[in-house]
């Protein structure tokens, strides 16, 4: 990390407790991690010990929170006009897109470290594989940074934090749809195999689900990595664009 994202990094980590969004996100956050483990996934009935209901909807809980975290990385910066101040200062564009996604991100694995208890009682309650535990809070990690690297470009697109929190969702309910069933069967029976095997491969929960269940495959996290390159660089493009607006 150069010192100039290390900058970056600490002025927008730091600012996001400065204020109550960041408490109230994390809030949020452990609240609905323990409705959708204790209630929905059926944590103590299913007498198992394993975070497996605890994990499995953290898809959809990124879906909806990330993009609210997301939304107003450069929206704020492009409403308030504090863009061109933070561009006239001795920082190259790709050092503060890299910093201000590397603040959020960083922001998003406190949130997930506070479920720590959850990881506590578990193996109080049984002996569980920590090992596929660990592995399935890489993978969850990884995938929010998926998430917010989409967030990040959408945020540069539009002054407006709403827009950019509808289309980062919209976005990232495609790739996390991709490898449904449902989606895939549009296409079979007329798009080539090839054309279906690669929709299913861009998929976040056919990558999320083997990184959870312990199995680190290199090409799932080759594909997330690539992931949050290819929309940083999206980013950068965008805002090199719209420095006139």
């Amino acid at each position: 990390m150069t010192r100039q994202i290390g900058v970056i990094f600490r002025r927008e980590l730091g600012a996001y407790f400065t204020t109550p969004i960041a408490y109230v996100f994390i809030v949020i956050f452990l609240f609905l991690s323990g409705v959708f483990t204790f209630h929905l996934g059926n944590f103590f009935l299913r007498g198992q010990a394993d975070l497996h209901s605890f994990f499995t909807y953290h898809p959809w809980l990124y879906l909806v929170l990330i993009p609210a975290l997301a939304m107003r990385l450069w929206a704020e910066e492009r409403k308030s006009g504090t863009i061109e101040l933070l561009l006239t200062q001795p920082v190259t564009l790709a050092d503060a897109v890299l910093g201000k996604f590397l603040a959020a991100w960083a922001f998003a694995a406190i949130a997930l470290l506070l479920t720590f208890p959850i990881w506590i009682t578990v193996n109080y309650l049984g002996e569980p594989d920590n090992g596929v535990i660990l592995s399935a809070y890489l993978g969850s990690l990884l995938m929010a940074g998926g998430f917010l690297a989409i967030g990040s470009c959408f945020s540069a697109i539009t002054r407006n934090q709403v827009i950019a929190f509808v289309l980062t969702a919209v976005v990232s309910l495609a790739f996390v749809l991709a490898g449904f069933p449902l989606v895939l069967n549009f296409f079979t029976g007329w798009a080539p195999q090839v054309l279906v095997d690669t929709i299913r491969s861009f998929s976040f929960l056919s990558h999320f689900d083997a990184i959870s269940k312990g199995v680190i495959d290199i090409r799932d996290i080759i594909y997330f990595v690539s992931l949050i390159a290819f929309w940083l660089y999206a980013t950068v493009l965008v805002i090199e664009l719209r420095k006139a607006d």
